[in-house]
């Protein structure tokens, strides 16, 4: 009897005791489990990223379609709770009075979530598995963003160069966001630096061996951008904020491993990721799907990326008139205009850039205009009063150069018969475009 007893301890190993968490752990983890869970599946930007290369076959409102099945809602909540207008609209902006509603329906939910969740489950036993499957999936998150974003700069085509018309823009007409695009843009290696520091964040995130690191760049890229959007009025605070909580929430499980390597210069533990199974074969084939998926949101960033910067990027070729031109002699109805700031229809400068254009008028104030060159006639219209109207046509011209830098145009320039003159400005004599690198300077170069 005394042997059969020993055999089966042998058999039979004592198991350790689960884990126990402080009851104050449990509730922040149903919270954040809930809050971060419904935030990611209803914030449209977050999934979109994992539909890779077939991201642009699908239309705008499926991809959306979690903001737009609520938008309703959160226009009601408004007009009738706070007072204001809070009607959605697919513009760019993810800072919208609809969005941020929205986002304070999926904060109430998540709430109460955690009360039930909270009041049904009271035991103190830790989440071990759905802990690390918790931890997995918001680190996919993260890294398909910071892929996201900074494949857009590293293809610098979030913040392009800076347009013509901006080069005739006082400083002080600019907003703080396009202060902001202006200062990045100027200096695409600043960008592409950006956007490589982004990139390697995340694809440290898709691999569970470098998910720590990864966070630890994830938190310092998020924390600048959402910086910069705070400082410079970028409507992307809502989603930059939360990345920024999702990355320190990465990091929460080895804050005291951190502290020990970091601060208190102690001995520390490996900063390992929880296994998603008990098998190891399993866990491998876990790793090999989420290398997988990074390949193919790269694929889907690299593709978007490419042609981002055909669209509007530096891939554009140069339109036929390309350039600022000075204009010089302006006639109406063969009558000479004198350049007077006065004059509210006298041209004092023809820009066309690459997919815009403009003219600047005698009180420099710039007036976008969509140009059409189709052989010998330029075609200028003013952009429609309303989505879904037609342009209205300014003037129609015939364009004869002179000379590479020299342009005359002749026909009907808002109803009126008129000639102008041009001159092609040299636009390396911008200091913003004809500043280059000097590893030698003797004095600042502030004019």
């Amino acid at each position: 009897m005394t042997a059969v007893v020993a055999e089966r301890a042998v058999e039979e190993p004592v198991r350790a005791p689960e884990p126990r968490w402080h009851p104050l752990t449990l509730i922040a983890f149903r919270f954040c489990v809930a809050y971060f869970g419904l935030f990611c599946l209803w914030m449209a930007q977050i999934t979109y990223v994992f539909l890779g290369v077939i991201a642009l076959r699908i239309p705008e409102d499926a991809i959306a379609w979690q903001l737009i099945a609520l938008a309703p809602v959160s226009g009601w909540i408004g007009e009738h709770v706070f007072g204001v207008a809070a009607e959605l609209e697919m513009n760019g902006s993810g800072d919208q009075a609809a969005i941020w509603i929205q986002c304070g329906l999926v904060l109430v939910l998540a709430l109460l979530v955690t009360v039930v969740w909270s009041i049904l489950h009271r035991r103190r036993r830790a989440y071990p598995r759905m802990w690390s499957w918790f931890l997995t999936a918001l680190r996919l998150a993260v890294g398909g963003q910071m892929l996201f974003y900074g494949f857009a700069k590293l293809i610098p085509t979030q913040m392009p160069e800076p347009a013509l018309n901006t080069l005739l823009t006082r400083v002080g007409d600019l907003t703080p966001m396009a202060m902001l695009w202006t200062q990045v843009g100027a200096s695409p290696a600043y960008e592409i630096a950006l956007g490589a520091a982004e990139v390697v964040g995340g694809l440290l995130l898709f691999w569970s061996r470098t998910a720590t690191l990864g966070a630890m760049v994830s938190v310092i890229s998020m924390a600048q951008v959402f910086l910069l959007n705070m400082t410079y009025d970028v409507p992307v605070k809502m989603l930059s904020g939360h990345l920024l909580l999702m990355s320190l929430v990465l990091l929460a499980p080895q804050a005291r491993r951190l502290a020990n390597v970091l601060v208190l210069q102690r001995p520390s533990e490996p900063m390992t990721q929880p296994p998603l199974f008990t098998s190891p074969r399993a866990n491998r084939w876990a790793t090999v799907v989420q290398i997988a998926a990074a390949l193919w949101v790269v694929a889907g960033c690299v593709y978007l990326g490419a042609q981002s910067w055909r669209e509007y990027g530096g891939g554009v070729p140069e339109p036929q008139l390309y350039g600022i031109w000075q204009v010089e002699e302006f006639t109406v109805a063969q009558s000479p205009v004198p350049p007077l700031t006065t004059d509210p229809a006298r041209w004092q400068r023809l820009v066309i850039d690459k997919g815009s254009a403009g003219y600047q008028r005698m009180d420099d104030t710039i007036v976008p205009v969509l140009a059409a060159v189709d052989g010998p006639t330029l075609t200028l219209s003013t952009a429609p009063a309303s989505p879904g109207a037609a342009p209205t046509r300014y003037a129609t011209l015939t364009h004869e150069r002179l000379t590479d830098d020299r342009l005359i145009l002749r026909g009907e320039l808002a109803g009126a018969p008129t000639t102008v003159v041009l001159t092609r400005v040299d636009l390396d004599g911008f200091p913003l475009r004809g500043t280059g690198f000097r590893w030698v300077q003797n004095q600042p170069y502030f004019e």
